[in-house]
């Protein structure tokens, strides 16, 4: 075998291993999303690396009052029904508040905070960003805004150590998801951007008078079918 020839398939070897990582990624993030389609996800990194432990109780959608996904959509995602993933006037809104300094604002849509929730970490960067909206586009594609809705309900941190509705409805009201009031359901919405930091039962300042606009928006979500997608 000559110099040149052994060279060459040296360098193709090496060019070969990036490639096969890629495809290798791409085969287990689109075999995860299709099992999580039907299995709840048992854990995930941010409750794996929660020093308060876990405290979560799964509950399809179908278990959870309907006005909790309303609280959701009015406080997290008003266009989570027609969006396909990413709410780019939300974005594009939230750089411009965040460029002009004050309370960091996001713009990620319920669909994109369930990919980041299930099957990444907490925390910035390009990498992350650019793992969820890849994680965002294949549930929106594989899942539909239902499972997406369920999963999202299920996973977020509702409380320190504390996941999902059912287990925050417990928490805070001692009685389950199915049972909350819109006054409830609207101060578990209020939490779920600083669930560390917030609480649902007895709040005060901010978190109380968010937790009353979202309440009241429940209605308007149903009369105007924000939620159309979840009937």
């Amino acid at each position: 075998m000559t110099a040149p020839i052994a060279s060459h398939r040296r360098r193709s070897r090496w060019i070969m291993i990036p490639i096969k990582i890629l495809f290798g990624f791409i085969a287990l993030s689109l075999l995860m999303v299709a099992i999580y389609r039907f299995v709840p996800p048992p854990v995930t990194l941010t409750m794996l690396f929660d020093p308060n432990g876990i405290t979560k109780d799964w509950t399809s959608l179908d278990d959870i009052d309907p006005d909790m996904a309303r609280a959701a959509i009015a406080g997290e995602d008003g266009k989570f029904c027609s969006h396909h993933g990413f709410d780019v006037d939300a974005i594009a809104k939230a750089a411009i508040h965040n460029a002009s300094g004050g309370r960091i604002r996001g713009g990620s849509t319920i669909s994109q905070q369930t990919a980041k929730n299930v099957f990444l970490w907490q925390g910035g960067g390009f990498v992350r960003k650019g793992l969820e909206a890849w994680f965002t586009v294949l549930i929106e594609a594989m899942w539909g805004k239902q499972r997406i809705m369920e999963v999202y309900l299920n996973v977020a941190e509702t409380g320190i150590g504390t996941y999902g509705v059912q287990a925050g409805a417990i928490r805070y009201f001692h009685h389950g998801a199915s049972r909350l009031s819109k006054a409830e359901a609207g101060r578990i919405a209020a939490v779920l951007p600083l669930p560390k930091k917030r609480a649902a039962v007895a709040p005060s300042g901010f978190t109380r008078r968010y937790g009353n606009t979202i309440a009241a928006r429940i209605g308007v979500v149903q009369r105007d079918g924000l939620d159309s997608c979840l009937r």
